[in-house]
């Protein structure tokens, strides 16, 4: 059983004003810059934009809940939430526990370290990861004999490569890009290695989750998605965040 699955139930705190709502959506709130908690309290990004899309398409009125990576699956199966939109991509180990919508974006994984560092100089570092993520089971996967460090949230991989306590990180390689490379902290720091995106590691885009009876939710947030797409507002949210169509192929 992945690690996902057994991973104790966090707390979950609200995201946003208190009121009735016909769904609830666990987000993240440290996945910049698809998630990140703003200095109000507030969870904004790209995932927050396409949720809000999403919910307005469907004519529903949802609410935001701030969630622990480790604890978000175990929350929608609790019955916390009912969705996740948390840039979580669609593989056959997650499929086995809850549904996907269709996916609203596809990034590959990178290497990211010192600037000049390459795949060959990774013998014998330390690379973090977030923990339970397709990051993880890739560096398993394709570089078993690396030591990995595992964290909580993306943020913590990016203090600990900062301060030098890890050698290098895998991840989105747009999260990395605009929440770490692009940023003060990543001064120095760069991309290494090609970009990767094989499907028995990284899946088929990120979707959004939903239990395994609420084949009528999963669907709707499908066709929404090609609504949004098709009105225009995917474009719009998009070009708010990136320079480039994040959809991918």
């Amino acid at each position: 059983m992945t690690r996902f699955i057994t991973a104790t139930i966090a707390a979950i705190t609200l995201a946003g004003a208190a009121g009735a709502a016909d769904l609830k959506i666990c987000v993240e709130g440290a996945y910049p810059p698809f998630s990140e908690t703003a200095t109000d309290g507030s969870v904004v990004g790209f995932d927050i934009d396409i949720a809000n899309a999403l919910c307005s398409d469907m004519g529903k009125e949802c609410e935001m809940l701030k969630t622990d990576w480790d604890g978000i699956i175990p929350a929608l199966l609790e019955r916390k939430c009912d969705a996740i939109i948390a840039s979580m991509s669609i593989t056959e180990d997650r499929k086995q526990v809850i549904d996907f919508s269709a996916k609203y974006y596809n990034t590959p994984g990178r290497f990211v370290g010192k600037d000049g560092m390459t795949e060959a100089d990774l013998e014998g570092k330390v690379v973090g990861v977030q923990r339970g993520t397709i990051h993880q089971n890739f560096m398993e996967g394709e570089f078993p004999g690396i030591e990995l460090k595992l964290y909580g949230s993306q943020d913590e991989v990016y203090l600990d490569l900062v301060a030098g306590r890890i050698d290098a990180a895998m991840a989105d390689s747009i999260a990395i890009l605009d929440g770490f490379i692009n940023t003060d902290a990543g001064e120095g720091f760069a991309f290494f290695g090609g970009s990767y995106s094989i499907p028995k590691y990284h899946g088929d885009g990120a979707g959004i989750g939903v239990r395994q009876s609420d084949t009528d939710l999963r669907d709707a947030f499908t066709q929404s998605i090609t609504n949004i797409r098709e009105s225009g507002e995917y474009e719009t949210i998009n070009s708010k965040y990136f320079e480039f169509d994040i959809y991918g192929g």
